[in-house]
């Protein structure tokens, strides 16, 4: 067999919708305002992709930046994959929709856990290619959340934005690419953060569309708790596996679910502000089209990176 070899990001790309809803838009939707959105959460504006928009359509404009980022053809392709929660449809899954448009002939599945899915993606997508199996991947994080977003809950539809991005994962020399990860997951938490109705437990019908069951449904207060404890236990274990030192890490990508945990871990990592992007007030929550560390399951995950 043979030795392991290192894996890493080789090229990136991103899309955004034109479309900006702010603060000052919300206010005259729900009963908020924009002093209430910006202290609690960060946020100052989002991107709402249109209503013929779906995610393949997002997830194929940040692939083709990210091909063309890599000086590759989708040809040069041995797989896709897709971190969504938000899919065209249940099945087929959205990275066949995918492969189909960018006109590559391999495999291409889909990733569901919520937030976390592009870390997740990008760990499967590290042991593929260090085992030999495969050369070139292309990992895409998806989303259009404002399509489950319940535009008359206060509390939910302030934090998300539609978005996606995008990565050729492949070989690179050694000591450089994916160190280390660390993922997680916590069942029992599974009902902190869900869409209820619509699957095979509650399958659609008039009452559930009444009910508003198909919008996602969050436990703000214990998602917060939990974040930051995810985030922090996750980043640490992550560096420790990589074999470096926290004081080591020049730049921290985060999850931009709310900037007020970003902030408290910047403070449980004792280091400076300026090494943690922040983009969250431009764009909000994008889940698995962010890097992330923190999302439904509720999960976790984690990687370093060394570019």
């Amino acid at each position: 067999m043979p030795d392991l070899r290192p894996a890493g990001i080789l090229a990136t790309g991103s899309y955004t919708p034109t479309r900006v809803l702010t603060n000052f838009d919300l206010e005259k939707m729900v009963d908020t305002s924009d002093e209430w959105i910006r202290t609690r959460t960060g946020i100052v504006e989002r991107r709402i992709a249109d209503e013929e928009t779906v995610t393949s359509d997002l997830a194929f404009l940040a692939a083709e930046a990210a091909l063309a980022d890599a000086g590759m053809a989708a040809s040069d392709l041995d797989a896709i994959m897709v971190a969504t929660v938000t899919p065209d449809m249940f099945f087929p899954c959205t990275a066949s929709l995918l492969q189909h448009r960018l006109g590559a002939s391999v495999a291409a599945f889909d990733i569901l856990v919520g937030c976390t899915g592009f870390v997740y993606a990008l760990a499967v997508a590290r042991e593929m290619i260090s085992s030999h199996a495969y050369n070139h991947i292309l990992v895409v994080g998806a989303e259009t959340l404002s399509k489950i977003t319940d535009w008359e809950d206060r509390s939910t539809c302030v934090l998300f934005g539609d978005a996606a991005g995008a990565a050729i994962v492949g070989p690179v020399p050694e000591g450089r690419g994916i160190l280390g990860y660390s993922l997680g997951n916590d069942g029992s938490n599974a009902d902190a953060l869900k869409i209820p109705a619509g699957g095979s437990g509650l399958p659609a019908s008039h009452e559930t569309v009444d009910q508003r069951l198909h919008y996602l449904a969050m436990n703000g207060p214990e998602v917060f708790k939990f974040a930051v404890r995810a985030m922090i236990d996750s980043s640490e274990e992550a560096v420790r596996k990589a074999g470096v030192q926290m004081t080591d890490i020049s730049l921290v990508i985060p999850h931009q679910a709310n900037l007020r945990i970003v902030d408290a871990a910047a403070k449980r990592f004792h280091l400076p502000s300026d090494r943690f992007v922040r983009n969250g007030d431009r764009y909000g929550n994008t889940s698995a089209a962010t890097i992330s560390s923190f999302g439904a399951g509720l999960s976790w995950g984690s990687l370093v990176l060394r570019w």
